[in-house]
């Protein structure tokens, strides 16, 4: 008799959706920054691209809209919404950057057209995402550190962890090599092998004490400095694949007219852009 697998996706406040006998690996998509000062059409493309890959879901690093005005923010995420009607056969789990964020109404729209609080997690068969809430403060908030130990702790026995959140509050710590940092000790406590932001625009790759810190490239965001690809200037989207605890990032550069398709693993990227200089 033939055994039927049934996987939960666990959401807070969200329920649970079922997947029947889903596939042995997980394929999930990363989106970089809409905004800040989005450049036209990029973001449409990056999502046409992601499609390609049929991923299971997608996750955002934040900056959906531009925002800053209580009184324009509906009629953007209206906007976001509509683009994205193409899209919503898969599940897309937003973070909240700063341009998403800045008062407490915009924080109630972040929930209203997400459907996702400031800060969630959620399993994945054998994997854990933690997002967080760092949109308004370069630093990681008291009140997300306390909620990232007790959600660890909570899932202690998934085997694959990912921390999300917009702004890398982590970097000057990482930069420097100081472990002495509270979200780095609660990543080794309990096993977290990768922690990813936005925020900068830029593609960058760091490691300390074996776990992997990304600042993503830009999925729409407009490119800074002299917008040289080899230090991390490009729009992409980005492909991960989990087997078992492995992890691979595969950074697809955009297609012409905005990219020229290049593609790199998270090994080629270093903290000054591409390894080696390449």
């Amino acid at each position: 008799m033939k055994k039927t697998v049934v996987l939960f996706l666990l959401l807070a406040g969200g329920g649970l959706v079922a997947y029947t006998n889903p596939p042995s690996e997980i394929r999930f998509a990363i989106l970089g920054d809409r905004t800040g000062e989005a450049v036209s059409g990029v973001y449409e493309e990056a999502w046409r691209e992601t499609n390609l890959d049929h991923p299971d879901f997608a996750v955002t690093v934040g900056d959906s809209i531009q925002g800053g005005n209580d009184l324009t923010m509906d009629a953007e995420w209206q906007k976001v919404m509509r683009m994205l009607t193409p899209y919503r056969r898969y599940r897309i789990f937003f973070t909240p950057g700063n341009h998403d964020i800045w008062s407490a109404a915009s924080a109630r729209a972040f929930e209203k057209y997400t459907k996702h609080p400031p800060h969630y997690s959620f399993d994945y068969k054998q994997a854990h995402f933690t997002v967080l809430d760092n949109s308004r403060s370069d630093e990681m908030p008291a009140v997300e550190l306390t909620y990232l130990e007790k959600d660890l702790q909570q899932h202690g026995g998934q085997p694959v962890k990912f921390i999300f959140s917009h702004r890398p509050s982590w970097i000057l710590h990482v930069v420097l090599g100081d472990s002495n940092f509270p979200l780095h000790k609660l990543a080794k406590r309990y096993g977290v092998k990768y922690v990813i932001a936005g925020h900068l625009h830029q593609m960058l790759h760091f490691e300390l004490d074996g776990i992997t810190y990304l600042s993503m490239a830009s999925s729409g965001g407009h490119l800074r400095d002299d917008k040289a690809y080899g230090k991390g200037w490009f729009f992409a989207h980005t492909l991960v694949t989990v087997n078992g605890d492995a992890v691979r990032f595969e950074i697809k550069e955009l297609s012409a007219p905005f990219g020229k398709g290049r593609l790199t693993t998270a090994a080629d990227w270093g903290v000054a852009g591409l390894a080696g200089g390449k």
